[in-house]
């Protein structure tokens, strides 16, 4: 009979972990950005705000608006969204619906809050783009973070209990390094209008699902998974990929337990995902006119991945570079799926190995093929965003890979010296997230002597005025830099 995670003795821990992210969550709300800086904020933003008070898909007055208020203020802006029309006559649009719809909620309340602002007299505009439209949005994605963080723990507790360990500290250990030393960080606090955050949340509810339904492949639970799927692909469409790992893993349960009758039930999921994927093909039939995103995005795909290798370990663009961390995190995979991710002295039974090995295929397939997708896209550089943004949606596999390599660690020496090295990739990323704000970088690639430099001496020796400029005077940062120095 299989191990079940949630026992009494593991309440404790799951209640401090939800009260701890509830108390992160409130403490860290003054250090939320809440203004809108590039043209993909605006995109995202304006399916909210257009659904809302227009009730259609036409984001023509919501481009002008942003253009003329001054985050997509640039000719870039100009000549790809507001010239341009796609082939039902609306506005080009390389967002998705998803993050709006997970923003909805909070805008809603601050929507109801300004109309009653202003039934008292209060004279902000009920119009969608004022300060505390903007304000939920921005507050909302930094709670998703949270939460995407949350059920990551979640996720690598479980993974851990079946791998006979009992600790909660290697999970929370690498909840709070992902946290701190990945790129969602800053589009939790600093960029909060992009979808990064509302992915991370999407692909972690969907792991963790994954991690329960497995257990018995109900039908409820394949059809609670499919919608989680649906949701993935409506937030960011290269998120869709995630569900090879719970493909894998049913494949394997159905080839080798021969239960067929699980092909009827993922048949069923596939359907719920169909259906609530509705919303997303909706969308793409009113603006481009056909099933699908523009038709510009798909240029920009070559599928043999031509960049793989370069979007990991270019030591300007690559994964590892921006986020070290991330190195940790696979080789933890890699472990897992190896079926060498038990703790030192557990005897986890041979059920619970298999299938931690199995969820550790799983897991590396997952990030094989985020690899493999990135690696295919003509922007792979992503240059001009902070870090390697398009594997955020991997804070749950991240997590889990860091506590199992943690979890190996026998030794206090061993263990003490993990910890350094952590806290040195946290503050590497909190200094790179420190010197793309404040121009102190070049936002087109890292340079690593010189962003070693700052993150270890000028950070460090201009901190208490970084830290004054970001309490008081935000606007300060992420500014273009002056003409003729390049990017800052």
């Amino acid at each position: 009979m299989r191990r079940r995670f949630c026992t009494s003795r593991c309440s404790a821990p799951e209640g401090r972990a939800i009260l701890a992210a509830g108390l992160i969550f409130v403490l860290t709300l003054p250090g939320v950005t809440r203004r809108l800086y590039a043209s993909d904020e605006v995109q995202y933003v304006s399916f909210l705000r257009s659904l809302w008070f227009d009730g259609d898909l036409s984001f023509d007055n919501e481009y002008r608006h942003f253009h003329e208020a001054g985050p997509a203020r640039d000719a870039g802006f100009v000549e790809t969204f507001l010239i341009p029309a796609t082939e039902t006559g609306r506005r080009r649009t390389f967002g998705t619906i998803g993050s709006a719809l997970l923003w909805a909620p909070f805008y809603a309340v601050a929507d109801a809050g300004t109309r009653a602002a202003r039934a008292l007299g209060g004279d902000v505009q009920a119009d969608g783009y004022s300060a505390p439209y903007i304000s939920a949005i921005c507050v909302g994605s930094a709670a998703y973070g949270i939460l995407a963080l949350l059920l990551a723990w979640f996720a690598a507790r479980r993974v851990l209990a079946l791998a006979g360990e009992a600790r909660a500290a290697p999970a929370t250990a690498a909840t709070v390094a992902v946290g701190l030393g990945t790129p969602l960080l800053f589009y939790m606090y600093v960029a909060p209008g992009y979808a990064h955050a509302t992915s991370a949340f999407a692909a972690s509810a969907f792991v963790l699902a994954w991690l329960a339904v497995r257990e018995e492949w109900s039908l409820r639970g394949l059809a609670g998974l499919g919608a989680l799927a649906a949701l993935m692909a409506m937030v960011r469409e290269q998120d869709a990929f995630i569900v090879v790992g719970p493909a894998i893993d049913l494949l394997w349960t159905v080839v080798g337990e021969r239960r067929w009758r699980l092909i009827v039930r993922a048949l069923a999921g596939a359907a719920v995902a169909a259906a609530a994927y509705l919303p997303q093909a909706a969308a793409y039939l009113l603006i481009n006119g056909h099933l699908g995103p523009s038709r510009l995005v798909s240029r920009k795909m070559t599928w043999t991945a031509p960049h793989a290798l370069e979007v990991v370990c270019s030591t300007e663009h690559g994964l590892i570079w921006w986020t070290p961390l991330a190195l940790a995190a696979m080789a933890g995979i890699g472990l897992l799926a190896a079926g060498a991710g038990a703790a030192p002295g557990a005897a986890p039974d041979c059920g619970n190995r298999r299938s931690a090995a199995r969820i550790g295929a799983g897991l590396a397939a997952i990030v094989l093929l985020q690899i493999y997708i990135a690696g295919s896209v003509e922007s792979w550089t992503v240059a001009g965003a902070f870090g390697q943004r398009r594997f955020v949606a991997l804070t749950a596999p991240f997590v889990i890979g860091l506590a199992v390599a943690g979890a190996r660690l026998a030794s206090v020496r061993a263990r003490t010296a993990a910890a350094a090295l952590a806290a040195v990739c946290v503050w590497w990323n909190l200094g790179l997230m420190v010197q793309f704000g404040a121009g102190l970088m070049d936002r087109q690639r890292l340079e690593l002597r010189r962003n070693a430099y700052n993150t270890f001496i000028e950070v460090p020796r201009r901190l208490p005025e970084l830290a004054h400029r970001y309490l008081f005077d935000r606007a300060s940062f992420y500014r273009p830099a002056a003409p003729g120095r390049g990017p800052g």
